[in-house]
């Protein structure tokens, strides 16, 4: 079972492990409580970037902050859809689910990157490690899904040739 899967499979699966249930928690706090959501750990810098900086006022930063939540759940829903297309045997040696995790890894290395610059800036250390982890996280696991590509199956059928004008083109003259 596990002779056909790949480095980057494996990596995506493990990533897919810790962000899912953690960006799940951090947005689902944030849609039931949006201020309180946004002022905990994982969000506070961004919290204060916008309240210091941007001077946004309360239904502002609780657009801001359903914002954030927003982004957090497309990433994890990419990351589930990876998932899901890596239990498929068939996908997994292709290469099909590269495409799913590669929107999760972009995604969220925007969100991850913005964040830990809004975190340098409001000067939050603690934002700023947690956000620069998960970037590095989400870079190296982009880094080696680049490198690593699927392995090519090797032809052999050969190409048909080309039928004439009085010949039909129909199934069982393949």
């Amino acid at each position: 079972m596990f002779r056909n899967w790949r480095i980057d499979s494996v990596n995506g699966a493990l990533l897919a492990a810790y962000f899912i249930p953690a960006w799940t928690l951090v947005a689902f706090n944030i849609m039931v409580a949006p201020v309180h959501g946004l002022y905990e750990r994982p969000s506070v810098a961004v919290a204060l970037f916008l309240s210091d900086h941007l001077q946004m006022a309360g239904m502002d930063t609780v657009r801001a902050a359903w914002l954030l939540a927003l982004g957090r759940l497309t990433v994890v829903a990419f990351f589930a859809i990876y998932l899901a297309l890596l239990c498929i045997p068939r996908v997994r040696r292709n290469g099909g689910s590269d495409e799913a995790l590669g929107i999760a890894l972009a995604i969220g290395s925007m969100i991850s990157f913005a964040s830990m610059v809004m975190a340098s800036k409001v000067g939050e250390m603690d934002a700023l490690r947690l956000h620069a982890t998960e970037l590095l996280l989400l870079l190296g696991a982009a880094i080696v899904m680049v490198i690593e590509r699927p392995v090519a199956a090797p032809r052999t059928a050969e190409a048909a040739a080309p039928l004439g004008l009085e010949q039909a083109e129909l199934l069982h003259n393949r």
